[in-house]
């Protein structure tokens, strides 16, 4: 398209020039474009690109890239729900184990003999008068206690980012609550651990910035525990990211975890008539039909 805006008929036009078979409705088509945007429903026909003109595969359909922007929807509904309920658990346990540890210092999260200066020195990042602005409880501690130039920890990390409390989390100078954390979640070794909890924040970014999911992958490899057996080793796909976030989730309600394997295999299972889904599904998300999220 370049830089140059273009009608719902050029952009139309454009489709079907580079082999696209609209299958729908002229105005199906129109108000999809209209309702998704041209240039975002463009990352999900990229899969069927097959040459630098971005000319698309025999046969490529529109109901199908729709059909693959509407899973990649889906699957970050269901995601986003528990990513949300291991975050608080991650959270609560921070804030609980550190505070009973250090009574005294109720602003322990600025306090160098509780944390590496590393994350302290960078704490106009994250407590700033936006900060203060933005949180209705943190703004209110703020007009009753005139003095205090941060909120106590308990306060304050309820609206930190789970970006952030994972910050929180690598510059604890205390190992023994480190470890605590990481074995109530079923893990022995608090680097895998972190690791763990480093691809799920990953993963929750690119749910909560609404980022292609289907072709998602860690720039590192997660680590490698028995409890989970990665799809063909690959360690850095979507799936492999699934299996991590099952595991931990299992480690704070064996419900929930069911109810997430429950939803994405039968999302899964929807689009398993459809070959061209199927494939991606299969190839570029990594799953296997036939190996259940229930053995994690």
């Amino acid at each position: 398209m370049g830089n140059t805006a273009t009608t719902f008929n050029e952009q139309i036009a454009l489709l079907e020039k580079r082999g696209m078979v609209i299958d729908l409705e002229p105005n199906k088509v129109k108000e999809i474009l209209l309702d998704i945007g041209y240039y975002r429903l463009g990352f999900y026909w990229h899969p069927f690109v097959i040459d630098e003109c971005h000319n698309l595969a025999k046969g490529t359909r529109f109901s199908d890239v729709v059909c693959l922007y509407y899973l990649d929807v889906d699957l970050r509904n269901i995601l986003n729900k528990y990513i949300n309920r291991v975050e608080i658990s991650f959270r609560t346990q921070i804030i609980y184990y550190v505070s009973n540890k250090y009574k005294n210092s109720p602003t322990w999260f600025i306090d160098s003999n509780v944390l590496k200066n590393d994350f302290i020195k960078d704490i106009d990042k994250y407590y700033n008068e936006n900060f203060k602005i933005s949180n209705k409880p943190i703004k209110k501690h703020h007009q009753k206690y005139l003095n205090d130039k941060y909120a106590p920890a308990w306060k304050t990390l309820e609206f930190f980012s789970f970006g952030v409390i994972l910050k929180i989390f690598k510059n604890l100078k205390n190992e023994e609550i480190k470890k605590r954390i990481s074995n109530n979640f079923g893990m022995l070794n608090v680097q895998k651990f972190t690791n763990f909890i480093d691809t799920i924040v990953l993963l929750r970014n690119n749910c909560a910035h609404s980022d292609v999911l289907f072709d998602f992958k860690t720039p590192l490899g997660i680590s490698s525990i028995p409890e989970i057996n990665y799809n063909n080793r690959d360690r850095h796909s979507l799936d492999s990211t699934i299996r991590v976030l099952i595991f931990i989730l299992g480690k704070i309600s064996i419900n929930r975890k069911n109810e997430l394997i429950e939803e994405i295999e039968s999302k899964f299972e929807e689009h398993k008539n459809n070959s061209i889904i199927k494939k991606i599904i299969e190839t570029k998300i990594n799953y296997s039909f036939e190996k259940s999220y229930k053995k994690v």
